[in-house]
């Protein structure tokens, strides 16, 4: 008997609990057609990070999407460098240390001298707080999320008509989520002393 009425009232009250699949088909119509939205997967939000169809939400997620899709982009491009043995020439501080000494991967971090690891991630802070800003943080709106122009650099773009910008938007995208997975099966394969590189490279 107590098992019947428990069962009951839960049956009662899943009457009234919010539909899953009403919220994920509502962040699906939402974001549905939205840029990167595309073939293969289509939308898709295996965490439902957006499935309350949010739009704010949407657009943070977005710029941090892209900001961290340029950066792995640009450290896909270091890394590589710098494992091909490209370097600056001289000296990277007064102890005479050279920047043909410091290593490739993980390693570069033990030698760079304190001040330099400094300066570095100053400067990054720096362009994180300053310069880097669209209209998501602070910065005037720009033409999307994303655009860190902030009236002071075009390199051509607004020649571009409409569906080049798209186009061109999302080869970014697209680029930057494969960065992101890129850079980091490099860093799990250096730790784990088996290369991706052709011929067995490692740092």
């Amino acid at each position: 008997m107590k098992l019947a009425i428990l069962a009951l009232c839960a049956a009662g009250a899943s009457a009234f609990a919010p539909a899953k699949v009403a919220q994920t088909s509502t962040a699906l119509n939402a974001f549905e057609n939205e840029l990167g939205a595309q073939p293969p997967l289509g939308f898709f939000d295996p965490l439902g990070l957006v499935e309350d169809g949010n739009p704010a939400n949407f657009d943070r997620l977005r710029y941090v999407e892209i900001k961290h899709g340029r950066i792995a982009m640009l450290g896909i491009a270091g890394y590589l460098t710098t494992l091909a043995g490209i370097r600056l020439p001289g000296a990277i501080s007064y102890d005479g240390t050279q920047f043909s000494d410091i290593p490739a991967g993980f390693g570069a971090l033990s030698k760079i001298p304190d001040a330099g690891l400094f300066q570095l991630f100053a400067f990054i802070g720096f362009l994180e707080v300053f310069v880097m800003k669209d209209s998501a943080n602070g910065a005037e709106p720009g033409e999307f999320i994303g655009d860190f122009r902030n009236g002071a650099l075009d390199f051509g773009w607004d020649t571009f008509d409409e569906e080049t910008k798209l186009q061109k938007r999302a080869i970014e995208l697209n680029q930057g989520r494969a960065a992101m997975m890129g850079l980091l099966a490099l860093m799990v394969h250096e730790k784990l002393g088996v290369s991706l590189i052709p011929g067995g490279a490692l740092p």
